[in-house]
């Protein structure tokens, strides 16, 4: 990678980072990105509202392949010292999507001056936090007739500029469920005269292991439950509304969707038994993301040739990435940069992006162009 677009990559990766904006909300970060590739590209754009993407064209008859990053932030407080901390409180990109931008955004300098013989596709994704960002920007998949796409993440614990990668299953599918519970207030002293969802509530609850042991069959099933909320603070009332919050999440998309309708049919029994009335909604929905043996084999392949250690990882992650509904349109996979094995991991208070892993990253999506 030239220096030069390395110093840009670099940079813009700042910039962004001191400006961060959550999922459906990168108004400002989309626009920073847009104008660094205006200004040092002769790249087309193509602006789709929340969303946009940038086109190298070299041929109708080309090859047409695709690279995504993502570019939104998450809810956390910037507590390090650094120059370009972030100025919104609450807010930081502490996932590191400031540096995937960023990295595509240089990689994208680089095809501009080198003119590879592909038509690529740089897509800029919104809303990869929540699991919507994805499905929306996959419609290009078919659109332009992508026959393959790739994308990296940042990820600590793994042996600095080092290539990760796993065939198959990558990240586990995963689905925020709100079971809402609606019953009767009364007076705490005569509970007979409401119907409090108390006990609907806690038989769900205790019904969820049961039912995730039941069911689990070729992987992993998951249920955490981030929230339950009956009631207030208020000794002489019986509560009358409540609602319990689970993330539920499996190795495989097929047994994540039994096991959801396990646990609804288990939410409607225990409201019907308990007289609740019940709405049920969603929230953050993942697919399993899942690479394709094709694509993994050119990345290893690449990491190889430019002499990175390479990594074949043995399980998926649990956390989820919404990179999968890509896949489920195309071939493609996603690859993982070590930050360093004692990095500080992402998500947490001391993360920040490990400004190293651009260049590898741009080399390794510079040598997926030459297949």
């Amino acid at each position: 990678m030239k220096k030069s677009n390395l110093k840009l990559a670099v940079g813009l990766r700042h910039q962004l980072h001191r400006y961060p904006e959550l999922s459906n909300f990168e108004f400002e970060t989309k626009k920073r990105i847009i104008n660094f590739l205006k200004k040092n590209t002769r790249l087309k754009i193509v602006d789709k509202g929340s969303w946009f993407y940038a086109v190298y064209e070299y041929s109708k008859s080309s090859k047409n392949i695709a690279f995504r990053a993502d570019i939104d932030a998450v809810a956390i407080d910037e507590t390090i010292k650094i120059p370009y901390k972030s100025v919104k409180k609450g807010v930081s990109h502490k996932c590191g999507h400031d540096g995937h931008a960023a990295t595509l955004a240089g990689f994208a300098l680089e095809v501009d001056q080198n003119k590879p013989d592909k038509n690529i596709y740089f897509i800029f994704q919104h809303g990869e936090e929540i699991g919507e960002g994805a499905l929306e920007c996959s419609e290009i998949i078919n659109e332009k007739s992508i026959a393959e796409v790739f994308a990296y993440h940042n990820m600590s614990g793994m042996v600095l500029k080092s290539i990760n990668i796993i065939s198959g299953v990558a990240h586990f599918a995963s689905k925020g469920i709100i079971i809402k519970m609606y019953g009767r207030p009364s007076h705490a002293s005569e509970p007979e005269k409401g119907i409090n969802p108390s006990y609907a509530a806690a038989n769900i609850i205790n019904l969820i292991p049961k039912i995730a042991e039941e069911e689990q069959d070729k992987g992993l099933l998951l249920a955490t439950v981030v929230q339950i909320d009956i009631g207030k603070e208020a000794f002489g009332v019986s509560p009358g509304e409540g609602k319990i919050l689970l993330t539920v999440r499996a190795e495989y998309e097929e047994e994540l969707n039994r096991f959801q309708k396990k646990i609804e049919k288990a939410a409607k029994d225990e409201a019907e038994k308990w007289s609740v009335k019940l709405d049920i909604s969603y929230n953050d929905c993942f697919p399993e993301t899942i690479n394709h043996s094709e694509s993994v084999e050119k990345i290893k392949e690449v990491g190889l040739k430019k002499n990175y250690k390479i990594k074949e990882l043995k399980k998926p992650f649990r956390a989820s990435e919404d990179f999968g509904y890509y896949t489920k349109n195309t071939k493609g996979a996603i690859f993982y940069i070590g930050n360093g094995e004692n990095y500080p991991d992402i998500h947490t208070e001391d993360y920040d992006f490990n400004d190293e892993v651009i260049e590898t990253a741009v080399e390794m999506f510079k040598g997926l162009c030459e297949f």
